[in-house]
């Protein structure tokens, strides 16, 4: 059972790369059906003076990928931003930065997913009020996966769309870090690692690009 919440000390021995493989271990356990029993009256007692989450998760805002649950984590454990269509701007960059830097996470998991609507939304050029504007941070992974298509480069088309949200992903990766000095110097120092992966809804899977 989890009962016992990240420690400083737990933190401090941690590394990128253990964090990681915990993460898609807590997700092998999801799709097996065999996800830890959790005494969330003890985690919340021992976490209400203090955090040291290992890891944070910038996802899509979409139901049906409970970042927590899918990844088999209590409370403590992560820090989860989520935006639909799970892009970075000057809020999030915040956000990944203070885990990383100041709260001692170890990894920035960008985590996208099939099927995902702001994608097929972006795909499909939607404007509407101030989704038109959050769309525009998804458009140059739909321009990259056109450029790769000859045929119907709509929602329709799912090949289409699961190539917009890998390169959502990656894009993404790429800008966090272009626009953040502090994550850029902390990945090259060893310190952080930043990853991207691809929620399937179909399985329940993560699976790492």
């Amino acid at each position: 059972m989890k009962n016992t919440a990240i420690t400083k000390e737990v933190q401090l021995a941690l590394t990128p790369k253990s964090v990681l493989e915990d993460l898609l271990e807590g997700n092998n356990r999801f799709v097996s059906g065999n996800t830890q029993a959790t005494d969330n009256e003890a985690l919340v007692n021992q976490t209400t003076t203090g955090q040291y989450p290992k890891a944070v998760v910038l996802s899509c805002i979409d139901s049906r990928v409970p970042v927590e649950t899918v990844l088999d984590q209590a409370i403590g454990d992560i820090f989860v931003a989520r935006v639909a269509g799970n892009f970075e701007n000057t809020d999030i960059l915040g956000s990944l930065e203070y885990s990383c830097n100041v709260a001692g996470s170890k990894l920035i998991l960008v985590l996208g997913h099939e099927s995902c609507g702001a994608v097929k939304a972006a795909c499909d050029g939607v404007e509407l009020g101030n989704i038109t504007a959050m769309l525009s941070n998804i458009l140059p992974a739909v321009k990259k996966a056109s450029d790769e298509f000859d045929g119907e480069l709509t929602s329709a088309n799912k090949e289409f769309v699961a190539k917009t949200v890998a390169y959502n992903v990656q894009l993404t990766m790429d800008r966090i870090r272009e626009r953040s000095k502090i994550l850029s110097e902390m990945e090259d120092n060893g310190e952080i690692k930043i990853v991207g992966g691809v929620y399937s809804l179909h399985s329940g899977k993560v699976e790492m690009l």
